[in-house]
């Protein structure tokens, strides 16, 4: 039986052993909020930093043949639009990677410390790794929601031949117009397809990578590690789940690109026009652009996690992975 929230917080090690309480109340609102703002900080810069990755990796998937490689890429775009121009879809990309963030990591932490309630504390700590998935899929379900309508901005924006539009809110205004409302989550499956396997591989990836780097490599009590050895090891685990993220969700990825800048047919819906990408493609076709990517989604994870453990270390709580949160009752006097 898991005691209430306003039991005493300690954190036990892989030791076994309690460190010093955290002064935000673990599994409190002021906690979920600290996981919703390190979220929020973490995606919505590090996607807007790698906007000129991005948008060399977007229009390679729309036309394989646009550039000979990524430095291409770039150079062609600085000559023809100016350094601004490998920045296309920036504005976008920011405000939609901040909120899917914060709902990413807020409701990750939100949903883990549920479904460890209800399943119990031996269930919990025997399938771990279940716990990580079932948390992190919930989460990214309702992440995308927030990031689909800004995701297809970026896209149009990052693949159209001519400039799609001369500001953010007229490149709003454009969607609206040419498909409503449904314009803005034309690709909310295909995101769902990408977004919720890529989440569940970099939430369960690294939570088991920082594990086994305390179990193998830094054998010591993790609390006896100073704040930049314990940032390291949240950044070499982050970039190694960035990796397998890459690979697991590049497919979808592809099709987003391309559903996002396919023109649309009267009467053909969603699934269809999906299908007839998947087979104008092929299997090779689905895999165009992974290289890029692995380079941009390894830097981008790493990044992330290491800039929302900065945050929570610097809130007073200690950093992910590893240590798991554990209560137990205060002893009366």
């Amino acid at each position: 039986m898991l005691p209430s929230n306003k039991s005493l917080n300690a954190f036990k090690t892989p030791t076994g052993s309690f460190v010093a309480p955290s002064p935000i109340e673990i599994n409190s609102g002021r906690y979920f909020m600290a996981c919703t703002i390190g979220g929020t900080l973490a995606c919505g810069l590090t996607h807007w930093l790698v906007t000129p990755l991005d948008l060399v990796k977007c229009r390679l998937q729309v036309d394989k043949n646009m550039y000979s490689g990524i430095f291409n890429g770039w150079s062609t775009i600085a000559k023809t639009s100016g350094i601004k121009g490998l920045y296309t879809g920036g504005i976008p990309t920011l405000i939609g990677y901040s909120m899917q963030g914060a709902a990413k990591y807020g409701f990750y932490d939100y949903f883990k410390y549920k479904y460890a309630s209800i399943m119990g504390e031996e269930f919990t700590n025997k399938y771990r790794t279940a716990l990580y998935l079932a948390s992190s899929a919930s989460a990214e379900l309702i992440a995308d929601v927030f990031l689909c309508p800004l995701e297809a901005m970026k896209v149009k924006e990052q693949t159209s031949l001519t400039k799609f539009a001369p500001s953010f809110l007229a490149g709003v205004k454009n969607v609206y117009k040419a498909d409503g409302i449904s314009g803005f989550y034309r690709g909310i499956t295909p995101l769902w397809l990408r977004q919720i396997p890529y989440t569940m591989v970099k939430f369960a990836t690294f939570e088991t990578t920082v594990n086994l780097i305390y179990k193998h490599v830094m054998t010591r009590p993790k609390h006896t590690y100073n704040k930049t050895e314990q940032l390291g090891v949240t950044f070499s685990a982050g970039y190694i789940a960035g990796v397998f993220c890459a690979i697991i969700s590049h497919p979808a990825d592809v099709l987003v690109s391309k559903l996002n800048n396919a023109p649309k047919v009267e009467g053909q819906s969603t699934g269809a026009l999906a299908g007839k990408i998947i087979k104008d493609l092929g299997f090779s076709g689905l895999w165009t652009g992974l290289v890029p990517r692995i380079f941009m989604i390894g830097t981008l994870t790493a990044l992330q996690w290491f800039i929302y453990d900065t945050y929570k270390v610097q809130a007073g709580l200690p950093a992910s992975g590893s240590v798991e949160p554990k209560k137990i009752e205060a002893k009366s006097d």
